[in-house]
């Protein structure tokens, strides 16, 4: 096969949601699956790969294998993805990596989540015409992809858990470099992410296919109400979807033997890097050094610039990830592009670990029709792990090349901050949130904070100063911190 035969493609793809029956994951994925399938009946004996994105509402340990015998294939190799929302593009950059070095000849990524499903009391066998103890005896597929823990002792001390509460710890940063209060830096947020629920509108798998306004976004109401500082409910990803969506990845070669080489979208660069792991040790949690090590070194893989690409989709389970994608490729937050292709989890549906999977099939879809180029940024855990994919509707001129970020990985390991498991004294508040109940009442108030010496520490509220901390930014007070585990006051 001639190496530029070996050019990974991707030739189909499938898109799918349920909103009224009780369905499970697994049967999701195989309408998705089959729907991609269907779009290539020519490559389906050249799948040697199946890679499912991890999925959070429960397949049992073998998804991989009980999906490829529900699709009557016979993969040399099926897999699971380790937990995070980078997984899809992850899986796609070492799906083209392998086509082009001749190690793999199609890969059927897949990804699916029945949270609605399960939110109602359907369990996880739900719609499984096989069973879920047919399942169980397949061997677990083995697990791909960094499957460190997202956070450490010191987060879990702080109760510094839940994605909203990190990520709303992050925009604090971006708030108070902004010279915002939470309100002000609200109406922000609010115009940067209505455009997002606009495409949602237009899109025929979006959750939630309504246009809001700014307004309608940042204003704290019944049923818009505060999550987290400054996040009411319509700002955060919506996990209670049924969705699910599937890629098939091959060559040219192989794609033009079947008769869908014309269909083909090229799979030009891709590459990944981690921020410092665990969010208390970032020396900048309202930045995204490794986002930008990632996507500079996937547009310089791909021979091309940012203001060549002609259509984005930045991950968006929260305005911050938004915000630090702008930053992080220096385009502008109303670029005339667009900063997505589905709408965002918001707005489009978060369905787990798969939501970039769906921004892929959806960029597949829009370079078929419209041409040019597309880039897809994808985030696991809190921000922490990063991958990006270019593609385009015409070849890359150097054939696909992975971005090495060697290099800037170990600069951005090197910058971590020790964290304090406990300190009795003083320290500068670097981040935080307050945490809403329902009834609008405080219920935890979390903070990064600098101590004298220059460590950080995560530390809760006392019982009570939380009342006192309702709707305000703590980034830059001073507050006395003590015991183990680490608890703070305002300092007097």
């Amino acid at each position: 096969m001639a190496p530029d035969d070996r050019i990974p493609v991707v030739v189909s793809t499938g898109q799918c949601l349920e909103r009224t029956e009780p369905v499970s994951a697994l049967a999701l994925a195989e309408r998705a699956a089959g729907l991609c399938l269907d779009s290539a009946p020519g490559l389906r004996d050249r799948i040697d790969r199946v890679s499912v994105v991890n999925i959070m509402s429960g397949a049992g340990e073998a998804p991989g294998a009980a999906l490829a015998r529900r699709l009557k294939l016979e993969p040399a190799r099926t897999e699971v993805s380790a937990i995070g929302g980078n997984s899809p593009q992850w899986l796609v950059n070492r799906a083209a990596a392998a086509i082009s070095a001749g190690e793999a000849q199609g890969v059927l990524v897949v990804g699916a989540e029945a949270q609605r499903s399960v939110k109602l009391g359907h369990g996880a066998p739900v719609g499984e015409p096989d069973g879920a103890a047919a399942v169980a005896e397949v061997a677990p597929d083995p697990v791909v992809g960094d499957d460190r823990a997202g956070v450490g002792g010191a987060e879990m001390a702080a109760g510094m858990l839940a994605p909203v509460h990190v990520y709303a710890m992050f925009e604090s940063v971006i708030a108070r470099r902004a010279g915002r209060t939470h309100e002000e830096h609200r109406g922000a947020l609010g115009r940067l992410m209505a455009p997002f629920s606009a495409v949602a509108a237009t899109h025929p798998a979006a959750w939630f296919p309504q246009a809001r306004s700014a307004a309608e976004l940042a204003t704290v109401s019944a049923d818009n109400r505060l999550v987290a500082e400054p996040y009411p409910k319509r700002m955060c990803a919506f996990l209670h979807v049924d969705q699910a969506a599937a890629v098939l990845v091959t060559s040219l070669a192989a794609a033009r033997a079947a008769g869908v080489g014309d269909d083909a979208v090229f799979c030009w660069s891709g590459a990944d890097a981690a921020e410092v792991w665990f969010p208390s040790a970032r020396p900048d949690p309202g930045s995204a050094p490794g986002l930008r090590a990632a996507a500079r070194a996937a547009l310089d893989a791909a021979g091309t610039g940012v203001d060549d690409v002609g259509a984005f989709d930045v991950y968006s389970c929260f305005p911050c990830v938004v915000e630090m994608a702008v930053e992080a490729l220096g385009i502008a937050a109303d670029d005339a592009r667009g900063l997505t292709v589905t709408g965002g989890l918001p707005y489009f549906g978060g369905p787990g670990n798969d939501y970039s999977l769906h921004a892929i099939a959806t960029m597949v879809e829009r370079l078929r029709r419209d041409g040019g180029t597309g880039l897809v940024s994808a985030i696991g855990w809190y921000a922490t792990k990063h991958s990006v994919g270019v593609y385009g509707a015409r070849p890359p001129a150097a054939g696909w090349r992975a971005g090495d970020t060697g290099d800037a990985q170990r600069a951005i390991d090197a910058t971590a901050v020790p964290v304090a498991a406990s300190a009795e004294g003083r320290a500068v508040v670097v981040a935080s949130t307050v945490v809403a109940d329902r009834d609008g009442s405080v219920r935890a108030a979390p903070v990064i904070a600098r101590l004298d010496d220059g460590r950080h520490i995560a530390a809760a509220a006392v019982d009570g100063e939380r009342p006192a901390l309702a709707g305000r930014n703590l980034v830059g007070e001073r507050i006395a911190v003590s015991g183990a585990p680490p608890r703070y006051r305002l300092d007097p």
